[in-house]
């Protein structure tokens, strides 16, 4: 575990706490972008959850589970207990991925039409200890989505149309850092940094896939 962090998995959501503000570069409903957190929270909704609640719903949970400002937001129909947690350490740099599985809307990118908003997600929280540029920041956001696919690929998973799916049609990422320790000036994978990031990230890719294939059978 990376120093100064905490993990809160339960069946309300996944809750990622930092002792200082991490830089951030994400795809969040809530906060998304560049910035700052001292907390990523990852919130379970219901199928057929309405959009438009969504600000209600994130601020609700905010301040019941009194999360410190500032925090990012994320929202996923999968269970959030059955998350899956992987680390990866090497050449001074620790990385920490967790990830919510949900394949029930699995599309693939740049053959499957755009579509209605729908709720099943695979969401993506990746903490590094370490100092990556920004620009190695959103190459990491770039290793995750390849670990990911990579792992949808390998497992065989196809959309609705019959080829192999690259992701679910509402999938999000957070990738955030410690800014301590080791500087990266690269995030992909052929680096340290993206090395390690995506030996994390498809660790508990391929965990979380493979429970809910096992549970939809």
């Amino acid at each position: 575990m990376i120093e100064g962090l905490t993990v809160e998995i339960d069946a309300e959501a996944v809750v990622v706490r930092a002792a200082r503000p991490l830089a951030v570069v994400s795809s969040a409903v809530a906060g998304g972008g560049f910035g700052a957190a001292l907390v990523i929270a990852n919130l379970h909704v219901p199928k057929g959850f309405r959009c438009e609640q969504t600000e209600r719903v994130l601020g609700d949970f905010a301040r019941r589970r009194a999360l410190a400002a500032p925090w990012i937001g994320l929202l996923t129909a999968a269970w959030t207990e059955k998350a899956e947690q992987a680390t990866a350490a090497a050449d001074g740099v620790t990385a920490l991925a967790v990830v919510t599985v949900g394949l029930g809307n699995v599309v693939g990118a740049g053959r499957s039409q755009a579509s209605a908003w729908a709720s099943s997600t695979i969401n993506t929280i990746v903490v590094v200890d370490a100092q990556p540029e920004p620009a190695a920041l959103v190459n990491l956001v770039m290793t995750v989505t390849e670990a990911k696919t990579l792992a949808l690929t390998e497992a065989g998973v196809r959309a609705a149309d019959g080829g192999l799916a690259s992701g679910t049609s509402t999938d999000a990422v957070v990738v955030a850092a410690t800014n301590r320790g080791r500087t990266c000036r690269f995030g992909g994978p052929a680096s340290e940094l993206g090395a390690v990031v995506a030996s994390a990230a498809k660790t508990a890719f391929d965990a979380g896939i493979r429970r809910w294939i096992q549970e939809h059978r």
